[in-house]
């Protein structure tokens, strides 16, 4: 798949997949409504935490693939040191 198609098909699933994300994400917010549900502090934690966690997991994807595509060296010149030093 050429470059140019694999950024478009990036941009594609991106807009789709994180909308729909978002948007249940949202529908998870509602449940916090407590005139429509009851549910313990611990079970709202878990939910909580469970997103997070998946936030984390997807932050760390990103990050590692931005740092193994980083194809650039560079070090820069060491002064030179004088006799006077």
């Amino acid at each position: 798949m050429a470059s140019r198609d694999k950024a478009e098909k990036f941009v594609e699933l991106a807009n789709k997949r994180v909308n729909k994300a978002l948007k249940d994400i949202q529908l998870i917010g509602n449940l916090a409504n407590r005139q429509n549900y009851d549910f313990t502090e611990d079970q709202a934690k878990k939910i909580v935490r469970a997103l997070q966690q998946e936030v984390d997991a997807v932050k760390q994807n990103f990050n590692t693939v931005a740092e193994t595509d980083r194809k650039e060296f560079f070090l820069e010149m060491r002064k030179a040191t004088s006799p006077d030093d």
